[in-house]
């Protein structure tokens, strides 16, 4: 038997649907086939619900003594990708609800030195199951945008090499003269909020892919990470520069503090990052989103240095932006010749999926960073 409190927890409620009477009744199950017009998803209850859940102690045997749960969420799911999948752009609503479902999953796999019951569930079968079909069906509709097929190995070099000279110093584009020329300081702080969900814990997903035998490529890459790291001093990390920024704003530097004001694509550009690190088969395609990160970030960064500069902040207070601009320069050196190129003659005949994470990456970050100028725009009319 399962506590009251547990058991209102696993037990469906009305109000996720919004005027409906279940979600997962005899009468009108929730079936994506059917005719009928269902309500809409109350998003909001769903995600309250799931992140009360994630915390109970032996989450499966739970759900395996509630199977009713299980199959109303699973169908919550499936009407879920249905409506975020169903167009190019993806429905808001339901893509922010399934891409912070999927971030407090994959969180799971840091360490954040807070409540260790937040760690009960990381081995969860119905976690696991959860997150392979969100990212079954994400990933799916992500190929959509950005299609890159099997080239030679030859054709890989010439395609890298043309790629990041043009990512190294490309023209400003209209967001990049925003932030760098017309930004206010309320403009500035949303800006660092949405960025701090990743920046105070940067470079962390890079350990995932760290592990393993060494060789020249691994001793490079360990190289990068440990640059990102401060080389083991706290107050070099790159996060720590991160922190200082958000100080000198009177800002919060808690971990997640500003959880709610993250868009869905930024979430979904965090969550890439995780689908590529924790599945070793997406190696190469990680190399190449690892890879237009680090060329492309001086470029963006100057903007958030000049803007920062303009709004009269300290020099401290920029360092981030500073310290990223000099070091990815030499990181993306070494990410070209020491780590991409190598690995096109290491793996030639599947060296086309650094390219093809190269361009995904590419993509993603962009409409991340359109999502990121949008919110930041609108908090500036208030």
């Amino acid at each position: 038997m399962v506590s009251q409190q547990v058991q209102g927890l696993l037990t469906p409620k009305r109000s996720l649907l919004k005027n409906h009477t279940n979600f997962k009744g005899s009468q009108m199950p929730f079936n994506l086939n059917s005719s009928v017009t269902t309500p809409p998803i109350d998003y909001a209850v769903l995600e309250n619900k799931f992140a009360e859940l994630i915390r109970l102690q032996d989450l499966d045997a739970k759900i395996d003594d509630n199977p009713a749960w299980k199959e109303s969420f699973e169908d919550i799911l499936e009407a879920a990708f249905v409506e975020a999948f169903d167009s190019e752009e993806g429905e808001p609503e339901s893509m922010l609800f399934l891409q912070r479902t999927l971030y407090r999953i994959n969180r799971m796999k840091f360490f954040w030195y807070d409540d260790l019951d937040n760690y009960n569930n990381e081995n969860s079968r119905f976690l696991f199951e959860v997150q392979s079909r969100i990212e079954s069906a994400w990933q799916e509709w992500e190929a959509d945008h950005v299609y890159t097929g099997p080239v030679s190995a030859q054709e890989v070099t010439a395609r890298l090499q043309e790629k990041v000279a043009e990512d190294l110093d490309p023209d400003p584009s209209e967001r990049d003269l925003y932030f760098r020329n017309e930004t206010s300081k309320t403009g500035y702080r949303h800006l660092l909020a949405i960025a701090s969900i990743d920046g105070l814990v940067e470079a962390s997903q890079m350990s995932r892919v760290l592990g393993g035998v060494s060789n020249e490529i691994h001793a490079r890459l360990t190289k990068i990470f440990l640059e990102e790291y401060g080389n083991g001093n706290l107050s070099r990390k790159h996060s720590s520069f991160f922190k200082s920024m958000l100080e000198e704003l009177d800002m919060k530097t808690r971990p997640e503090a500003y959880f709610e004001l993250a868009p869905w694509q930024v979430l979904a550009n965090i969550n890439h990052s995780f689908f590529l690190c924790e599945q070793k088969r997406n190696f190469l395609q990680y190399i190449g989103a690892l890879l237009f990160f680090e060329v492309s970030v001086p470029a963006s960064f100057k903007n958030y240095q000049l803007a920062g500069e303009r709004l009269g902040l300290s020099p401290e207070a920029v360092d981030y932006w500073r310290l990223h601009i000099k070091e990815d320069e030499r990181h993306g050196r070494w990410m070209l010749d020491d780590v991409a190129l190598p690995l096109v003659d290491f793996y030639p005949s599947a060296a086309w999926e650094i390219v093809r994470g190269y361009d995904q990456q590419r993509f993603i970050s962009a409409r991340a960073g359109q999502a990121v100028f949008e919110s930041v725009r609108q908090a500036e009319r208030g």
